[in-house]
């Protein structure tokens, strides 16, 4: 218990620095070029921004590397076109490491067949030659409000 407590006090004191962190304006502009790529896909501005050592796992549980996330979006097979955030905050846990967190609606087209969710997720940026680059993303859906009866 006593450790427990101990983490979420660091959580604590991360989080409430996050806001004044040094890097917060890079990072949170290297996610909105991140987001505006994956809607109007480039090779040039996902490779800009997407780290070689990319773990990206949909919320369906696909895992695509940089290599084969770029390739989707390329070629069609995987189109988004709505990612609107709720809510996306930034921690710095580590030096050159920031973690992003939150919940975000988004639509997509994925070997053609359409879909809308609401999704949380959690990912990785880390510096990389003085760059931010998205290191991994983890996500899952989130399941309608169920009505009370």
């Amino acid at each position: 218990m006593k450790h427990l407590a101990t983490f979420l006090a660091l959580i604590a004191v991360i989080t409430c620095f996050a806001a004044d962190h040094p890097e917060l304006a890079r990072v949170s502009a290297a996610n909105d070029a991140r987001v505006a790529a994956m809607l109007a896909p480039t090779r040039e501005k996902l490779d800009a921004v997407l780290s070689p050592d990319l773990r990206y796992t949909h919320s369906n549980g696909q895992i695509d590397s940089k290599t084969s996330l770029i390739d989707s979006l390329l070629d069609g097979s995987a189109k988004y076109t709505k990612y609107d955030f709720h809510e996306c905050t930034f921690t710095f846990p580590a030096p050159g490491i920031a973690l992003m967190a939150g919940r975000f609606d988004v639509k997509a087209v994925v070997k053609g067949t359409a879909a809308e969710s609401t999704i949380s997720f959690l990912a990785v940026w880390r510096l990389e030659k003085g760059e931010w680059k998205f290191l991994a993303w983890q996500s899952c859906k989130i399941p309608p409000a169920t009505p009370a009866k």
